[in-house]
């Protein structure tokens, strides 16, 4: 079971995310099998500025809530981004790259899904 801190947490992220156009967004739930984080949110975009976008909105959206980001990897590239909070890791991935790591595919199996569909707007194109 997942803290209410932690959910909030979750939550801002993912509605920044969802804010900046990002896709296939997935959270699991790893605490019991995990030593570094308690959940891993995973999402894509399809261009490195969209992943760099994406991952600045969130950290400015969790600073905003008060949640501070501890360290951060990938800014440089743009490919995949890895954010720190802690008990939150969040994975920006381009679509490519997620696709070539499979990263929720190695986790899925020690964890489980987490149902953020309540945070994200579907928006009809």
């Amino acid at each position: 079971m997942i803290e209410t801190t932690m959910m909030k947490m979750l939550e801002v992220a993912v509605k920044a995310g969802d804010q900046k156009r990002a896709e296939d967004l997935v959270a699991l739930d790893i605490h019991e099998t995990s030593i570094f984080t308690d959940v891993m949110l995973i999402m894509d975009a399809p261009s490195n500025r969209q992943v760099l976008a994406i991952a600045q909105e969130i950290m400015d959206q969790m600073k905003e809530a008060g949640f501070e980001v501890h360290q951060h990897e990938g800014r440089d590239s743009g490919e995949w981004v890895v954010l720190d909070f802690g008990d939150l890791t969040v994975h920006v991935f381009k679509q490519e790259i997620r696709h070539f790591y499979g990263l929720e595919q190695l986790w899925s199996e020690q964890g489980e899904e987490i149902d953020i569909t309540d945070w994200i707007i579907e928006e009809d194109f």
